[in-house]
This record gives C-alpha cells, structure tokens and sequence, in this order.
C-alpha cells in the first residue's frame, strides 16, 4: 500500500500528473458517451467548470501555469492496451462486450479537444467545445485536476510529520465511518466519489478500505481505472448531461417536454437490467413521473440525487404502487450529499420497502473537514456542466432549486412547460 503521505512530501519535480489515465473517469461517463456516439454524434456542446462554492478562491489557490499542465497533459494521453481489452471483454452488469467494436475503435483513437482557460478575479474560466462524445469526457478528468490542485496547494507547507499524522487521521475517519457501516444488515454501497476527491491515491485508499471493511456489502466502484486495477465492479448508468442536451435541441415547448423520455427511449434499445435506472430529477421529480410513459414503470430503479432524499423515495414508491409494479422489487439508488448518519437513516427507512443501494461519493473521498488550520481542506462545491449544445443554453432545475442552472429566462419557461411549482431549498453540501 502506498504511503501518501511520502508521496505527497515528494511532490518536487517538474510535473506529477493527476490524471494518468482516459478511464480514470466515471463509469456512467463511458455508458453515456456510447450512447452520444450513436445517437447525436455531431452535436456540438460546450461544458463549462461551475464552482457553487464561491469562497473558494481556485485562482488564488491555484497556480494558472501549474494548471495548464496538467491539462495538456491530459490531452496526450490515450487508451492503453490494457485498459481497451478491459473495456471490450470484460463482464458488466452481467453482460459482457457492454462496449460495441465501432465505439471501441473511436474511443482508441481519441485525443481530447483543445480547452479554453482564462482567470476571472479569484475564478477560473475554463470550457470545453467540440462534438459531444469528445467533449463530455472532460469533465470528470477536469474536476480531478482543479480538486487535486487545490489539495496540493492547501498541503504545500505541511511539514512531513504533519502530512503523516494528518493523512493518519483521515484514514482513521475513514475507518470509523465503516465500522459504523459494518452494522447494518444487507447495506449496498459503492464508491461514487471520484468527481470530487482529495485525490486519486486518496480514493484508491478509501476503496480499498471499503473493500477489507464491508467485504460484499461493498459493490464495487465508479471509477473506472480503480474498479480495472483493484478487480471490482465498476458501477454507473446515465446523469443529467443526457436530457440537459437533448432538450437545449427541442425546437417548441411540445418537444421539450417530451426530451427526458426521448433519452431514456434511446438508452431503453442499448441497455437492459440493472443498468435501467431513471433519474427523474432534472426537471423536477413529480412531474417527471407524472407524465411518464407505462413503459418505464417497468425499469429496474430509480437514482436520487437532489431534494430530501426520504421524500423522493415515497415519491418513487407511491408511483411504481400507482402503476401496478411491486416496490420490493425495485431499486432506488440515494446518492447525494451521503454520509454515515443519511445512510444510517435511510436504510433503516426504507429497506424493508425497497431494494436500497447508496452511492457515497465526496464525503467518502474526500472528507478532511476540520483537520487543517481555517478548514483550508473541506470539501465544495465544484461541477463541469454542458452549458449549451448548439448554441442554445441548457438547463437544469433539479429538486433543489440551489443546484439550478441555466439563464433565468430559460429557467422560467423549463419550470412552466414541466409544471415546476414552489420548491423547498436545501443546503448544498458537496
């Protein structure tokens, strides 16, 4: 096992690259961008980095030519050998060649699209343009890069006996975190924290102590390189990305309120099983569900990542009642702003009613709240949206109006054409 604290001391030469790797990314980004490949291949988007928590001073934190290159590293790197035999024989979610040989081909030879980087006051500016499939698979690589920086930076006058005790101190919130988690009956849980981690040893770390601690109740990973190196399941289905983009393309309101379904129409004819998760959130939960066709009653689940999460998961079983499927049968997947107690509580809530798995993502990966002088290293806030996709702005408004986004006039029409009425706002943790 790595000692990171060593390794973070002997950060001296020139470049030590964050991301090593095309699939040190989410799983769901790889699904997704299949899924882009075939169906809007040509669509041009813009993703844009969003940092909710404006007290960080990334620009500030933040060497600018320290973070270019990391970038430029970034876009030299291209899929190893045996990272496309994982990729292309691998079994997931029970079916193997998940990868078809024509998306293989393309993502072998894939360099990522240029980027734009420019500081504004205490903030960086720093977008992406180009073809879809290219360009969404910035985001997660983006975000490892600017959180891991800002690591860094906060980590740089650490003396090395600090750096061990601290990074010993972590690891023992880790592992109290999973011992509380060991008590709970039949828990599913996996690692969804890549987004947003302390870094990428640090995940790694957190994976593994997942792994020894909660054994099979530990199903596997998001990031793709850790579930290939550390033999796990690599977990994902679809995010917001998918109906942001299909609805920036609607030509009238009519189409628009028909994009959500026209998304999961298009994943319905690739994928089946558990990999038919719906996540309803991004124009509001009820109405989503509301005006949902019969057919997608019959999908394995459904994620929840905004809103309180106890009110979303009787939303979720009261319409699956509604429209004759059995509960119990069902998935719902909670994964937003995760930590022991939520866990705890939801599960205790719900698991006797439901089939209850949880995503823990930035309070796993990334949880140093209070272990440094002015809490330098608790986590925020920071995202990599698409913005727009053929010029036209996208849109999310989520079921807390805190993560919406998009311009207040578009804003306004989403809410109406879904039937959006008043929300209850809730604090933004990560």
């Amino acid at each position: 096992m790595i000692d990171i604290a060593t390794r973070v001391w002997n950060h001296k030469w020139k470049i030590d690259p964050i991301v090593r790797s095309l699939i040190d990314t989410d799983f769901y980004k790889l699904l997704m961008c299949q899924s882009v490949f075939r169906n809007k291949p040509d669509t041009h988007v813009t993703f844009s980095l969003i940092n909710r928590s404006t007290h960080v001073p990334l620009a500030h934190l933040i060497d600018e030519g320290e973070l270019r290159e990391q970038l430029d590293h970034i876009r030299t790197l291209s899929l190893a050998r045996g990272e496309s035999t994982w990729l292309r024989g691998n079994t997931f979610y029970g079916k193997r060649s998940m990868f078809r040989p024509d998306f293989m081909e393309w993502f072998e030879n894939l360099r990522l699209p240029p980027y734009h980087l420019e500081r504004k006051g205490d903030q960086y500016e720093l977008t992406f343009e180009g073809p879809w499939p290219e360009v969404m698979l910035w985001e997660i690589p983006a975000l490892a890069v600017l959180m891991e920086l800002r690591s860094r930076a906060v980590l740089r006058d650490l003396g090395r006996f600090e750096l061990q005790v601290l990074y010993a101190q972590a690891m023992s919130r880790v592992w109290d975190k999973v011992q509380r988690l060991r008590a709970i009956p039949d828990l599913r849980l996996a690692d969804f924290g890549t987004r947003r981690r302390h870094s990428f040893l640090w995940q790694d770390w957190c994976v593994q102590a997942c792994q020894e601690g909660l054994g099979p109740n530990f199903t596997g990973t998001s990031n793709c390189l850790i579930a290939k190196n550390r033999d796990l399941e690599a977990i994902g289905t679809n995010a917001h990305e998918l109906p942001m983009v299909y609805a920036a393309l609607t030509e009238d309101d009519a189409a628009l309120a028909q994009a959500p379904y026209d998304v999961l129409a298009d994943w319905h004819e690739e994928h089946s099983g558990n990999l038919r998760i719906i996540l309803p959130d991004t124009y509001g939960t009820r109405g989503f569900l509301a005006h949902a066709p019969d057919w997608l009653a019959g999908w394995t689940g459904i994620r929840i990542d905004s809103g309180d999460p106890a009110e979303g998961a009787e939303t979720a079983i009261g319409w699956w009642k509604a429209r004759g499927e059995d509960p119990r049968e069902k998935l719902i997947i909670f994964s937003d702003g995760l930590d022991v107690d939520v866990i705890e509580r939801l599960h205790a809530q719900f698991a006797t009613r439901v089939r209850v798995s949880f995503g823990w993502g930035t309070l796993l990966t990334n949880d140093f709240r209070g272990l440094v002088a002015d809490d330098a290293l608790a986590p925020f806030s920071l995202v990599c949206k698409a913005v727009a996709a053929e010029g036209r702005p996208t849109v999310k408004l989520s079921d807390n109006p805190r993560k919406a986004m998009g311009p207040s006039e578009e804003v306004a029409r989403y809410k109406r054409v879904f039937g959006v009425g008043e929300q209850v706002e809730m604090e933004v943790v990560v």
